[in-house]
Formats: structure tokens, sequence, C-alpha cells
């Protein structure tokens, strides 16, 4: 009896492939950007670390 094999074709693991480059890429690319803006704007990060904090503590008691 033949082991069972995978029923994806090779074209469909290419476009896999592909979206996961894509989307590594596009993840590269605003990381970069993101540091350049946290470059020019010093207090960026724990500010917006601040906002999400409160988003979700607002979030959790169901204020917004």
């Amino acid at each position: 009896m033949p082991p069972l094999r995978g029923k994806l074709d090779v074209d469909d693991l290419l476009k896999i492939v592909l979206v996961l480059v894509v989307v590594w890429l596009a993840l590269e690319i605003l990381g970069e950007l993101l540091g350049v803006l946290s470059g020019l704007l010093g207090l960026a990060p724990p500010l917006v670390g601040a906002v999400v904090l409160v988003l979700i503590v607002l979030w959790l008691l169901d204020v917004i």
C-alpha cells in the first residue's frame, strides 16, 4: 500500500510561498519605516505603547 500524500499541487505550494515572501518583505519595509520614524520621534514608541495599553484597559472595562 503506497503512503498517503498531500493533495496540494505544486502550483498551490508556490502560491503559498509567494504570499509568505510578500508578507515577509512588507514586514521588513514596514519595520524600516517605523525605525526611521522612531528615530525622528524619540518618544514615539513609549507613547504608542501607552496608547495601546490605555485602549486595552478601556476595552476590558467595556468603556469602548
